[in-house]
């Protein structure tokens, strides 16, 4: 017999009043849970559909898992996100835009572009617009100025927030990724250009943090009441 710590009874509390409390429902990090621990917590969601429940970081295997339970969930695989329900919400509130600096920021960019979606906002996304030509961002430049939020999405140097912010009325949320060479060290040098932006009017969330991104846009783009 091989002994072993005692396991807690319950390894997962989902929060289901999180929907009416916040106006939002709870998102599931996939990352770090097992296969079988997925496939629980997908049957719980089942039983006490919201809107919209969003598993994030979720890796095919992991991705399988919960659609053995949620057959009809959506995995959106280069955002490593699967949605349940599986249609988004219709949309409401004001336009969010997610931009890029690079192609290599699109796995993070997609996340948050289809959270701020799965939460009920018309979003549209905007890829490789990048401070190395200018003229790429400023062809969008009337996209921009009709949203009532951007998540500007950036690595290396991290430098698009501050020149989106400049050019716009709304507020930019900076969001950095660990794309980049060695100094870029895993993203700390875009998360510390961003936080010394220039320009006014840029808030930063954490490294690769796309749903964070995703959901304060949708947050701020919520219709007035």
């Amino acid at each position: 017999m091989t002994a072993s710590w005692p396991a807690p009874p319950i390894f997962a509390r989902l929060d289901h009043d999180r929907a009416d409390r916040r106006g939002y429902p709870e998102a599931i990090y996939c990352r770090g849970k097992t296969v079988a621990q997925l496939t629980a917590i997908a049957a719980e969601v089942r039983e006490h559909p919201h809107t919209a429940t969003l598993f994030t970081r979720a890796e095919p295997e992991q991705a399988e898992a919960i659609r053995s339970v949620l057959p009809d969930a959506v995995h959106h695989t280069d955002a490593r996100l699967v949605a349940w329900p599986p249609g988004p919400p219709q949309a409401s509130g004001g336009r969010v835009v997610v931009l890029t600096a690079g192609t290599s920021d699109l796995p993070v960019a997609l996340e948050a572009h289809l959270t701020a979606t799965y939460l009920g906002r018309e979003s549209e996304l905007i890829a490789d617009v990048g401070v190395a030509g200018l003229h790429r961002v400023l062809a969008h430049l009337e996209v921009l100025r009709r949203a009532r939020a951007l998540v500007v999405v950036a690595g290396m140097d991290g430098a698009l927030p501050s020149v989106v912010a400049g050019l716009v009325t709304a507020p930019v949320i900076a969001l950095p990724t660990s794309v980049g060479y060695g100094a870029a060290f895993g993203g700390i040098a875009p998360l510390l250009s961003m936080l010394n932006s220039c320009s006014p009017g840029v808030g930063v969330v954490n490294i690769d943090n796309g749903y964070g991104a995703g959901h304060l846009a949708a947050q701020i783009a919520a219709p007035f009441t």
